[in-house]
């Protein structure tokens, strides 16, 4: 039975090799495209930049919703590289034959964003989030990971408050990361425009895009999720069946020191 998982020591061998054989040049001749959970953008962008800047090759990247990037990818799409935002969806690529092995790449956690005005904190979060007139925002389970570790959460928090579960997941409004999902202006963060609409008083997302909305509206409040009903997120890596050795280096290169500390910088923990 294939293996869909490896661990990144093991890929790290086996890609040294190809780094050590496989000559610069060729990939210059070579584009990449890498397609990648939209919880990256900032961080990845960075590291592609880096990466071009280099080994000077070209590198087309799309960012959004992991669950709709595979589904495009299941199409026919031409990708070459996948990363998303859980193991599962490159997975599934795997048991399809697109690629053949996983790799967990980084991960990040859940975080709550919230209106300024509203009381919440790690002490008072389930109690708060129970609360009738408390307006929740969450994105959208299936076609985006941080939608499937909010309910996560949910599912967590009825271990410890029978009933939240329903609750919570009949008060949730999915408001991003679906094909239909109203998309944030341009140049505008998405996390900080769904606030803005104020729709919501607390929006479940990664940790990391909540410190680029609170950027942008500093007078959000980011809340740590108590221990209890925390949700880590883990993020997969996958390279196509057939894909040129300057994809593979680039896979390299995400795993090495300088990729995962550049990922570190935003937010996203070691792997």
């Amino acid at each position: 039975m294939m293996k869909t998982h490896m661990t990144t020591q093991t890929m790290l061998r086996i890609f040294w090799v190809i780094m050590m054989i496989a000559p610069l040049n060729t990939a210059r001749a070579e584009g990449i495209t890498l397609y990648a959970a939209g919880s990256l953008k900032t961080a990845l962008g960075e590291v592609l930049t880096a990466y071009r800047q280099q080994h000077g090759i070209a590198i087309t990247s799309q960012f959004g919703p992991s669950g709709i990037l595979r589904e495009a990818i299941e199409t026919g799409e031409n990708v070459d590289i996948f990363v998303s935002a859980n193991m599962s969806h490159p997975q599934t690529l795997a048991a399809q034959g697109w690629g053949e092995t996983v790799t967990l790449v980084t991960r990040n956690q859940l975080c709550a964003l919230a209106q300024p005005e509203i009381e919440l904190t790690t002490n008072n979060f389930l109690e708060t989030l129970l609360d009738k007139n408390i307006r929740l925002g969450t994105s959208t389970p299936k076609s985006d990971p941080s939608g499937d570790y909010a309910w996560e959460l949910f599912h967590q928090a009825e271990k410890s408050h029978p009933g939240s579960l329903k609750l919570l997941s009949n008060k949730a409004q999915q408001l991003t990361g679906g094909p239909d999902s109203p998309k944030a202006p341009e140049n505008q963060n998405q996390y900080a425009w769904v606030m803005q609409q104020n729709n919501v008083d607390v929006f479940l997302t990664y940790c990391t895009n909540a410190v680029l909305a609170q950027q942008e509206l500093p007078e959000l409040q980011i809340i740590q999720l108590p221990e209890n009903l925390s949700v880590g997120a883990e993020y997969g890596l996958i390279i196509r069946h057939g894909a040129s050795a300057a994809t593979q280096k680039l896979a390299m290169y995400l795993l090495s020191p300088e990729g995962q500390s550049r990922l570190h910088r935003h937010g996203f923990t070691a792997k």
